[in-house]
């Protein structure tokens, strides 16, 4: 059980103005919902875990997490020391690092990594809970770049931009000049015109297809000089030309529309248009986008994988409790279980054989 150490706790160094943060989608990510700062955070921890605790819990979101940065910022503890530091925290219950694959258009796939942080320490059931939510897949996607003009603020001592003053207007001393006389045109007497003007070449409206010259009208009719089995009259024509049409309209050719209706004849056809109708109706195809609309692309998939803190191996997080591995959990003393723990007998056993040992050393 850790015991309280309010006197030999060491003040976390100032945060320098200019700490490195790390590209986007990756660095430090707190979890939601935190109490706010008081003096008692960490006090059960050693006095380097609270250390190092107290300059994490005060990283800006997205900072640089890395055990290097880390350890040139923190200047008592070096890069060994900092990663035991966070091996412990993270068996504390304060840090995981994760892993987040994020999927998007043409398999593409590209990962982020975040270290979690938070200040209240959590048990690995409240971890797997928090990572196996859609809300921690979020967290830990990159969060798009807006522009540098968008984003950066004007500096405080800069000027607020003040609209030009007009300039006084001077008085007018000289006088209008007056206009200039035009002398009346004469237009010659337009007479009422009997005829409207013909229209000009090519800006002819448009005009619907005249019947008979529609293309689904224009296929119907052809269906006869390829196939004499599908002979139609011009009335049959029109009567299947709505449906022929609607064909067209989901984004078919004519071609895709033939080769529909002529495909698996039976030998003899009683009646073509009744035929035609029922084709028609059962094969028509579904409607196609057209051509030039934006598809929607898939939204990205997200799959987030934890790291072993000391390692960096991934796995899923119930596969790695404390946010360790198994091999890095049995080097690490504070993440022991019952079975793999020292009976005490045993460390009384080598305390006593340490002790004989410097017995044995010392000069008679």
């Amino acid at each position: 059980m850790a015991t309280q150490q309010p006197s030999s706790a060491l003040h976390a160094p100032a945060l320098s103005a200019a700490y490195p943060m790390a590209k986007p989608g990756y660095g430090k990510r707190s979890v939601p919902d935190q109490p706010a700062r008081t003096r008692h955070d960490f006090t059960l921890l050693p006095t380097r875990e609270r250390y190092v605790a107290g300059f994490v819990d005060h990283l800006p979101e997205g900072a640089a997490m890395s055990v290097k940065m880390l350890a040139k910022q923190l200047p008592l503890y070096g890069q060994q020391a900092i990663s035991t530091a966070l091996n412990s925290l993270s068996v504390a219950g304060h840090l995981r690092r994760v892993r987040c694959a994020v999927v998007g258009a043409g398999d593409e796939t590209r990962w982020v990594f975040r270290t979690f942080w938070s200040r209240t320490a959590h048990d690995n059931e409240w971890w797997n809970t928090y990572l196996a939510t859609e809300k921690a897949a979020q967290a830990a996607a990159p969060a798009p770049e807006a522009p540098a003009h968008d984003t950066a603020p004007p500096p405080p001592w800069a000027p607020a931009e003040e609209c030009p003053l007009p300039a006084p207007e001077r008085p007018r001393t000289e006088r209008n000049p007056e206009p200039t006389a035009v002398p009346q045109q004469r237009t010659p007497d337009r007479t009422p015109d009997t005829e409207p003007a013909p229209p000009a070449p090519g800006t002819a409206p448009a005009t619907p297809h005249a019947a008979g010259t529609s293309p689904a009208y224009l296929a119907l009719a052809r269906l006869g000089h390829d196939d004499h089995r599908l002979t139609l009259s011009a009335d049959d024509c029109a009567t299947l030309e709505p449906q022929a049409t609607e064909w067209l309209d989901r984004g078919v050719s004519v071609g895709y529309l033939t080769s529909a209706l002529t495909a698996g004849l039976p030998a003899k056809v009683d009646s073509p248009v009744g035929l035609l109708r029922r084709r028609l109706n059962d094969k028509m195809p579904p409607r196609l986008p057209a051509e030039g609309t934006p598809t929607a692309s898939p939204a990205p998939t997200r799959r987030i994988l934890m790291e072993c803190t000391d390692c960096g191996r991934p796995g899923q997080p119930e596969a790695l409790p404390d946010g360790l591995c198994r091999p890095c959990r049995e080097t690490h003393p504070g993440s022991m279980d019952g079975e793999n723990s020292p009976h005490p007998a045993e460390i009384a056993h080598v305390k006593a054989h340490m002790n004989n040992l410097r017995d044995l050393l010392k000069p008679v």
